[in-house]
């Protein structure tokens, strides 16, 4: 399973365009060791040429742009082909589907989410219905614990993943509002675990994360006050619907004891100091045995 990291950050990117926090600051002076990087989002394949992606986010076009393996080819009488298979949706937050409008030039789509995440996006953000008026859009329903076939033996089986973070679309409905996904190359029997909104670490959430050979997973905040100590917002990490790193309680310890491979955090805030190459967090994540995603991350799983 061929695996490309197209955007490793949370929403608004890094640097966030109207943020000043220290983070931001470094990168945009280059006072500190730091690359930029866009909002979350996958993509994976088991055979090079035909591409799923996780989550459209609003840099979707870049993204794509800046990965060959992605671009069209010319077909027969000089029809656009592009590799790109269908979209598979982890939740209907803005920094996860906006970038779903600007695939409205394909001709079509392929499109999986739960019934809540596609409640959301057509009472509530309008999202699907206004695509739906370009192009056709076929929906596959994804259920949670049911396993999913795509192309050349790779499949999929969601997950939920329990959430309290307010809605502010759709019925409000928890259940399905947020899902995981495990990916498995059916010729290796290796799996890859796409997390990018984890709000804490249940036993059931790490019964997925069992055997799995890497993990991408949520690294929004580096502690729980960030947002709150930065005068940036009136709401911890938690109540934010993101277990922070650090701290009682938080990811770095419980899942630097998981016998997976590669452990890799991903959706990572502009805010997050392990974005600054040399920062003390940085390393501390390192010598846990994590990584940080950059764009453009390549993975064989």
């Amino acid at each position: 399973m061929r695996v490309r990291v197209l955007g490793s950050a949370a929403g608004g990117g890094f640097p966030q365009w109207n943020c000043a926090c220290p983070p931001c600051r470094a990168v945009r002076d280059g006072s500190r060791p730091a690359r930029p990087r866009t909002q979350s989002s996958i993509a994976v394949s088991a055979d090079s040429r035909r591409w799923f992606l996780l989550n459209a986010s609003p840099d979707i076009r870049a993204q794509l742009e800046s990965f060959p393996a992605l671009h069209p080819s010319s077909g027969p009488g000089g029809r656009r082909g592009v590799p790109l298979q269908a979209v598979l949706l982890t939740d209907a937050e803005l920094d996860h589907t906006l970038g779903l409008l600007l695939l409205r030039e394909g001709g079509g789509l392929v499109l999986h989410a739960t019934a809540a995440t596609r409640d959301t996006l057509c009472e509530g953000t309008s999202i699907l219905r206004t695509l739906e008026a370009y192009c056709p859009v076929e929906w596959h329903p994804v259920v949670p614990g049911a396993e999913v076939p795509l192309a050349d033996g790779l499949s999929y089986r969601a997950f939920d993943v329990p959430t309290t973070k307010r809605a502010r679309f759709g019925s409000g409905s928890r259940e399905g509002r947020v899902v995981g996904y495990r990916l498995t190359d059916g010729r290796s029997g290796r799996a890859l675990v796409h997390l990018p909104v984890l709000q804490e670490l249940t036993p059931a959430l790490r019964a997925e994360l069992e055997d799995c050979a890497c993990l991408l997973v949520d690294g929004t905040c580096w502690s729980d006050d960030e947002l709150v100590r930065l005068g940036l917002a009136g709401r911890t990490a938690r109540e934010m619907g993101h277990l922070p790193i650090s701290g009682p309680g938080g990811s770095l310890r419980r899942l630097a004891r998981l016998p997976v491979e590669r452990r890799i955090y991903v959706h990572v805030n502009n805010t997050n100091p392990i974005l600054l190459d040399d920062s003390p967090e940085r390393r501390t994540v390192e010598e846990h045995g994590m990584e940080v995603a950059v764009d453009g991350l390549e993975l064989e799983v």
